[in-house]
């Protein structure tokens, strides 16, 4: 009885587990014995993770390609930085900050859970309007929000320093750091997706009409998927500001916008092992091109490839998948506990 029950548990967590376990491998082996440059690699790519798995939270529940969630990104980001940053140069440079930001500054942890919560609150404000809108209407709704955080951003001088970057931003995302977000998005993405509200935003997904009848809200549903989403991905922003010390409103614009939701597309938008996928493996052919544009000594003979053959591959690389697996390597498909003869464990994960 007891085995059976630990074997319960252990499904209901596997799917979890599955994805953090690799993850924290990957870590200690950089840790120990990884180069600076890898190390660096391995936390892009995890704060990358934070921000793709809270894209899902949304789009893979709810079936709306939202454009503007990077948005919320830069809004939590800024907030840290104007929190944290350069005590002498923000009474100067960032004049229309009030007091409390200007003339203070705060502990980084604090710092991190205000920024999040900011996050949140400015999803559920552009939420309380947009979430009224569905399908096609809703993603360019979005992405409209997110022209409207750049305008603002970009032109706030004596609040953002418009386009110039904000440099002494306090650096203290580490691998281990990057991996803690990490873990921590990937189980608040599971727990919502296996909640009841979850369950109903994925029905209201898949059949609009019947999840009506049933009595299911798709307004509230929506924008409770919509605010989470919202503060996973401030979240990415705060390690993304943390990490690289220096932040400018372009770097939360399109460019980060789109490599975000390839990375989701590629891997399945409606997994949230999808997710994960889709950032390492993007990731990964991305390094390796890197490398080669720089080039790579082979005994005596030098191979480099031309700038701009990254962009290229993985460009055909989205396009073979899109054409040959159109809902993206794990498609709909969570990783699932394996099966063992005469045990009846290995369900599909919800």
């Amino acid at each position: 009885m007891h085995a059976g029950k630990g074997i319960a548990i252990l499904e209901r967590v596997w799917p979890v587990l599955v994805l953090v376990v690799p993850l924290m491998a990957v870590v200690v082996l950089a840790d120990l014995y990884g180069s600076v440059m890898f190390q660096r690699t391995v936390t892009d790519a995890l704060i990358k993770i934070v921000l793709v798995v809270g894209l899902y939270i949304f789009i893979g529940n709810s079936g709306i390609v939202s454009f503007g969630h990077i948005g919320f990104a830069g809004i939590a980001a800024y907030f840290a930085t104007w929190m944290t940053c350069c005590a002498m140069m923000k009474p100067i440079t960032m004049t229309g900050l009030p007091d409390f930001l200007r003339l203070e500054t705060y502990s980084l942890w604090s710092t991190a859970l205000v920024s999040v919560a900011i996050a949140g609150v400015a999803a559920l404000v552009i939420g309380l309007v947009l979430m009224r809108l569905s399908g096609l209407a809703a993603s360019i709704s979005t992405l409209a929000a997110l022209f409207i955080f750049h305008a603002v951003y970009a032109n706030w001088d004596s609040v953002t320093m418009g386009r110039a970057s904000i440099v002494g931003v306090p650096t203290y995302v580490t691998v281990w750091v990057a991996l803690g977000g990490a873990v921590l998005a990937i189980a608040v993405a599971w727990l919502y997706q296996i909640s009841s509200y979850g369950l109903a935003t994925r029905a209201a997904r898949d059949d609009e009409v019947a999840a009506q009848a049933s009595g299911i809200s798709l307004y509230w549903n929506r924008l409770i998927a919509f605010v989470l989403s919202g503060m996973v991905v401030g979240l990415g922003g705060v390690l993304m500001v943390h990490f690289q010390g220096t932040i400018s409103v372009n770097a939360f614009y399109l460019n980060l916008t789109f490599i975000t939701l390839a990375m989701l597309v590629v891997g399945g938008m409606r997994s949230l092992a999808g997710a994960v996928v889709g950032v390492v493996v993007l990731t990964s052919v991305a390094d390796v091109f890197r490398r080669l544009e720089a080039g790579v000594d082979l005994g005596a003979m030098r191979l480099s490839t031309p700038v701009g053959t990254q962009e290229m591959f993985l460009a055909a690389l989205m396009l073979l998948i899109l054409v040959f697996r159109k809902d993206g390597l794990m498609g709909r498909r969570e990783l699932r506990l394996p099966r063992f003869p005469g045990t009846g464990q290995g369900r599909e994960a919800p």
